[in-house]
């Protein structure tokens, strides 16, 4: 199955390693860091054109990509029909 993210980027459901709420995880520390270190080091794809809401941590044949959305978390989640096992 595919996940639309945002523009013109689509991903499958094998690449997400993780669905993330900007303004949740963003307060923690940790979180920032990983943001910051994943800017410095080009993985982070910008595919939005509002504000952002969440961000998406793939992997694709070991390669990892962040990409910043203006779709919900919980919008993504409801679309990969995970959100059922979260309960």
């Amino acid at each position: 199955m595919y996940l639309h993210l945002g523009l013109d980027k689509i991903i499958t459901f094998d690449e997400i390693l993780g669905i993330f709420d900007l303004d949740n995880t963003t307060v923690q520390k940790a979180s920032r860091d990983y943001l910051a270190k994943a800017e410095k080091s080009g993985i982070v794809e910008n595919v939005c054109l509002d504000l952002p809401k969440s961000f998406v941590v793939t992997e694709t044949a070991g390669q990892r990509k962040v990409y910043i959305t203006q779709i919900s978390s919980t919008t993504l989640l409801k679309r990969t029909n995970m959100f059922d096992y979260l309960k």
